[in-house]
């Protein structure tokens, strides 16, 4: 009886093995479209000339007259009107420079920029889309994307973690690979150091 108790009692280094490969199959799981979608986006967004110059359409109009108060513009309520026109897009800069306002937006693989008489409020609106490669370059590069979306890149970036050092943790628990292991492990770091170095001149 206490010999078969202590053949089924799991070694430390059994438990690693078997939490670390556990691990590593769901996480693997978990991250193949995120590897994949990664992977896929970081070519094109090497490639800055697949992009193109964008699709430019230029719209006119006069902004309402309620959206200027006695104390100027008011660039939410100009905002508000840009929307209901089907704009788009984060804020990022406005104001009024002489007899000329300006309100810009972006999102991803998008920008938008209007420009209006402080006076009259007619104004010209030009929208740029850089179809859907320009979309996924910047949902990559997490530019001009919602907190949702950042969120999601960091977890993705945890989980990739996550499968990196599992994978490694099983490869040096394997006692037939793990000198293999190590020398990969070894040029690879190498490798990875010789590229920084020649990145950064």
């Amino acid at each position: 009886m206490s010999a078969t108790i202590q053949r089924r009692k799991q070694t430390p280094r059994a438990t690693w093995s078997k939490w670390s490969r556990s691990l590593h199959s769901w996480t693997s799981m978990i991250s193949m479209l995120l590897v994949l979608f990664f992977a896929v986006t970081g070519l094109t967004a090497n490639h800055g000339s697949w992009v193109g110059d964008g699709h430019v359409t230029t719209a006119t109009g006069t902004l309402p007259t309620a959206a200027h108060g006695s104390a100027g513009w008011d660039f939410l309520a100009v905002s508000e009107y840009l929307r209901s026109t089907g704009i788009t897009g984060t804020v990022t800069d406005y104001g009024t420079t002489g007899d000329q306002g300006r309100i810009s937006y972006q999102g991803p693989g998008y920008e938008a920029s209007a420009f209006f008489d402080v006076t009259s409020g007619a104004y010209t609106l030009t929208t740029t889309s850089y179809g859907v490669v320009g979309i996924i370059n910047d949902l990559h590069k997490g530019r001009h994307t919602s907190p949702f979306w950042n969120a999601a890149i960091d977890v993705s970036a945890v989980v990739l973690v996550l499968v990196t050092l599992t994978g490694l943790v099983l490869q040096l628990l394997i006692e037939r690979r793990r000198r293999t292991a190590l020398i990969l492990l070894a040029i690879g770091i190498v490798g990875s150091a010789v590229l920084l170095v020649i990145a950064s001149r």
